[in-house]
């Protein structure tokens, strides 16, 4: 087998790390509850929140995994048509959500002409479907992906992360509620979620860069294992810190304990590699989990939606009746929430297949 055979071979390890990290993300958008000052509801949030990290840590590894046959312009047209068509497409639920129910939907630009509102809308991401954000912001890494790659060449660009990481601690993620929004201009609002999204990408850009690093280096996989004790250790830590921060203060970053998790989660993975390979059905379902990893993304907030306003349910819980019930209740949205977008998927693919065999429905559905 050559070197680009093997580099190119999809690894077990990363596809099964991206759908576990997809339904990290489902559960902080599910799985939320309490007021926010309430410890137990603190606690929740520092370990089911900020799975967006493991995310960009992914795309990083996967990039410079395939970077070996990168062409600018070739890369931006697979981008284009394996990201944005989707992303454009995919849309449309959220558009309408807007568009016909801006209330409910918390739609921050309800009143500007639909011609004006929907350009804005998917420029930004965040309104029209909130995890979405994600989508302007990866774009900046793909437009700067040629320099990326020149400053790994000149080996600068590893050398950088310890200052990536000082960004990522001291930026923390932006903030663009729509509460915080009410109130100012369209053209201000705009301006906040545009903000918001460069923020986060500065705040991001070390999970990226650390991911291109561990697949250029995946040897040191094997060493995050031999020091698992440390790792899982320092994640403690900085999850405790950040308990603190934000039950005395207010503040926290979860990035910082969901980099740790990542090393944790991500030498287990290669380490149990084979043995996950021999159990056929678990690495099918979590195969399967993965490669619907990127529409689940992009669909699982409208049902999110639909579950709530069915049960009038907000996003985040409250605490009404105890703790246990409320937290009974959002696995169970968890639950409805990310088998509902599975099998509109499935049945989405299904439908479009039999319509044309021969359509690409990851132009589509990113599937």
């Amino acid at each position: 087998m050559s070197d680009t055979t093997k580099k190119t071979k999809i690894l077990n390890y990363i596809n099964v790390f991206r759908g576990l990290a997809i339904l990290l993300i489902i559960m902080g958008h599910t799985m939320q509850f309490g007021d926010a000052k309430n410890i137990v509801s603190i606690i929740n949030c520092e370990f089911i929140c900020g799975g967006t990290a493991l995310f960009i840590f992914i795309s990083g590894f996967l990039f410079q995994h395939l970077s070996y046959k990168f062409e600018y312009k070739t890369y931006l047209k697979k981008k284009w048509t394996n990201v944005i068509m989707p992303y454009l497409i995919t849309a449309l639920p959220g558009i309408f959500f807007c568009l016909y129910c801006p209330i409910a939907y918390k739609n921050a630009f309800d009143g500007l002409n639909p011609a004006i509102q929907i350009p804005l809308l998917i420029s930004i991401g965040r309104v029209h479907n909130v995890p979405t954000w994600f989508i302007p912001m990866i774009i900046i890494f793909f437009l700067i992906s040629y320099i990326l790659l020149k400053l790994e060449k000149k080996n600068v660009l590893y050398k950088l992360l310890p200052f990536f990481f000082l960004l990522t601690i001291v930026l923390p993620r932006g903030e663009a509620e729509y509460e915080s929004v009410m109130g100012l201009s369209y053209i201000d609002k705009y301006l906040v979620y545009v903000k918001y999204i460069l923020s986060n990408f500065v705040h991001f850009i070390s999970l990226y860069v650390f991911g291109m690093y561990c697949s250029s280096k995946k040897e040191i996989i094997d060493k995050f294992w031999d020091k698992r004790i440390i790792w899982i250790l320092l994640f403690i830590i900085s999850a405790s810190l950040d308990i603190f921060l934000k039950y005395n203060y207010g503040f926290s970053n979860y990035t910082i304990s969901k980099t740790f998790l990542t090393i944790i989660v991500l030498a287990y993975l290669k380490h149990y590699d084979e043995f996950i390979l021999s159990k056929k059905k678990l690495n099918n379902a979590l195969d399967f989990i993965a490669k619907y990893s990127f529409g689940i993304f992009f669909v699982h907030w409208y049902w999110l939606f639909v579950f709530n306003q069915i049960f009038n349910m907000k996003n985040v819980i409250q605490l009404q009746e105890s703790t246990l019930m409320m937290f009974l209740v959002v696995i169970v949205r968890f639950f409805a929430v990310a088998i509902l977008s599975l099998i509109s998927l499935f049945i989405a693919k299904k439908l479009l297949l039999k319509i044309n065999p021969e359509i690409n429905t990851r132009k589509i559905l990113g599937i």
